[in-house]
């Protein structure tokens, strides 16, 4: 239900968008996310957003450099990544869930559907 693409390699200081297409779920009633696993360590939150309860939220490590945004007519969400450094590099995955709320919107356990995972790789 949840297909991830637009990973690649950058050099530092470079973009990419990330997009996941949705079907199955709706964006008025589902919260969306984006997660990254690195090598070697745990799967951690990214950014989040929910159109039904009307909060967006991202980790202090990406703050002012990414934006995670929806397209409805494309049933579509994105993460744009500007500014990436080489700590960027991971494995990103999509999630959404109809239950999460902006307390818990950093643990991924809150997420039922999860896309396959696109790799971002970001050297220096």
């Amino acid at each position: 239900q949840l297909q991830a693409s637009g990973g690649g390699l950058v050099q530092a200081g470079g973009s990419l968008r990330l997009s996941c297409a949705a079907s199955g779920l709706t964006f008025s009633s589902h919260a969306m996310a984006w997660f990254r696993q690195a090598p070697g360590k745990e799967r951690e939150f990214v950014a989040a957003i929910s159109r039904r309860s009307g909060f967006t939220g991202y980790t202090d490590s990406v703050k002012g450099r990414f934006t995670i945004s929806l397209d409805n007519a494309k049933n579509t969400v994105y993460l744009q990544m500007n500014s990436l450094k080489p700590e960027d590099t991971a494995v990103y995955y999509c999630a959404a869930d109809s239950n999460v709320i902006v307390s818990t919107m950093r643990l991924s356990s809150q997420y039922d559907y999860w896309g396959q995972g696109t790799l971002v790789t970001v050297s220096s």
